[in-house]
């Protein structure tokens, strides 16, 4: 359990430029200045936490490979023992995670360390009910039945490994954001409507499983615009690191442009005293003046997809989050994202970011993989919109034909009456 209001490093954030050529070892670098070791206990398996937001490579979109490789071979070179780290993945709602750690070569790092995976939406995991410590701030309303989280987590260590962006529905995804899924096997559409107390209720309850916390934020690539897919990616050289998630949120907000106090999750964690929010309370270790730029990011913006499903969260469609059709709805996102978004608009980013130095960074992860295999295909919307026309066609013909046979039948049915009419007129003259 961590003692949210004195663990080491608390309040504190460090930052550094990069290249793509010092990577690594900047990355060995950014962790030291923190002391990270006072908050991973080596003696404790420890969770490495990658973000997968998408199951294809978008720059600043999901953990970039250089940051997991630069993560663990920092550990390793510590003295942390390779069978005590665990690649953690869970499949999100838009994202398959095995998929994504290939297309983000996620697996490939995982395999060239010998680092073994835990999944936790696979058959086998025990989950456990949580019993919080301290009243939750929205977790209760929302699942009354109890909160249940994987018994393997307790009393391990927790390393996060988020980007620098900002989010349709949070205005930043960070830190705090990383533990959204893999953490519970509750349906996690029923938070939408208070994502932020979620959030912070999140963290409490990894204050009090694990047995320390981390994180090491990539913004090499910076995400601007209405993430966590359809973002314009950004070479900003920068990486961060915190024991304080609070913290490290805040740190990022500020740079791209955000009053962090304006972001609710970021404020309530602070008055909650699960860390700190406030930038003037919170002390910089590394590059002090790249903490005092302001990048100016645009995130008040939406997709039609996040625009539509902002729709649904207002309150007088709340019934609808817990019906089938909540679950099912984010078919809708995925066919937007994957059919329109990506081959229409994303495709043509992510090549110009390939011809960045970070982009030809990545292609050196790859290893003759294919790049997104499939995903800027066009034809696919195409078909769809052909199914669907033809589906269409095929309503409106039976619609008419079962038009006509109804009139048929009518007409038949008339017919036969007015002859038993005239056949009775008829017996009744003679």
């Amino acid at each position: 359990m961590i003692d949210a209001k004195s663990f080491p490093g608390r309040g504190q954030v460090a930052i550094l430029r990069t290249r793509p050529e010092t990577v690594l070892d900047d990355y060995d670098r950014l962790m030291q200045l923190c002391q990270y070791e006072q908050n991973l206990p080596q003696a404790n398996d420890t969770l490495l936490k990658s973000s997968v937001a998408w199951h294809i490579w978008f720059p600043a979109c999901s953990t970039a490979p250089w940051q997991l490789d630069g993560v663990i071979r920092a550990l390793l070179r510590d003295g942390y023992a390779r069978e005590k780290l665990i690649a953690l993945h869970a499949d999100t709602d838009d994202a398959g995670s095995r998929q994504g750690a290939r297309n983000n070569r996620h697996a490939l790092i995982q395999d060239h360390y010998g680092i073994h995976e835990l999944q936790t939406n696979q058959a086998g995991v025990e989950w456990t009910r949580y019993e919080p410590t301290q009243p939750f701030a929205a977790l209760d309303q929302m699942y009354p039945q109890g909160v249940y989280i994987p018994k393997a987590f307790y009393d391990k260590n927790v390393l996060h490994l988020p980007t620098m962006k900002t989010d349709a529905f949070t205005l930043v995804a960070g830190a705090m954001q990383n533990a959204y899924d893999g953490l519970w096997n509750a349906p996690r559409h029923w938070t939408r409507a208070n994502r932020h107390d979620a959030l912070v209720d999140l963290l409490q309850i990894q204050q009090d499983v694990h047995s320390g916390i981390f994180c090491v934020m990539d913004g090499t690539f910076a995400g601007e615009g209405p993430g966590p897919r359809a973002l314009r990616p950004h070479v900003k050289n920068t990486i961060l690191a915190s024991s304080d998630p609070v913290a490290l949120d805040a740190v990022s907000a500020k740079i791209m442009g955000i009053d962090p106090l304006r972001v609710r999750f970021i404020r309530h964690a602070h008055e909650r005293g699960l860390g700190v929010g406030n930038p003037k309370e919170i002390k910089i270790i590394g590059d002090v003046e790249l903490a005092n730029e302001n990048w100016h990011f645009e995130h008040d913006g939406d997709t039609f997809a996040s625009w539509s499903e902002k729709q649904f969260e207002r309150e007088r469609w709340q019934p609808l989050l817990r019906s089938p059709f909540g679950a099912r709805r984010h078919a809708a996102s995925r066919a937007y994202h994957n059919l329109y978004w990506y081959p229409f608009v994303g495709a043509r980013r992510a090549e110009l970011a390939l011809d960045t130095a970070w982009g030809k960074k990545y292609l050196q992860y790859s290893e003759g993989l294919p790049f997104n295999p499939g995903a800027a295909d066009r034809t696919r919307l195409a078909l769809l919109i052909g199914a669907s026309v033809a589906a269409v066609a095929v309503l409106g013909v039976g619609a008419y034909l079962a038009t006509q046979r109804g009139k048929a039948r009518r007409a038949a049915r008339h017919n036969d009456t007015m002859r038993r009419h005239r056949r009775a007129s008829w017996r009744n003259h003679a």
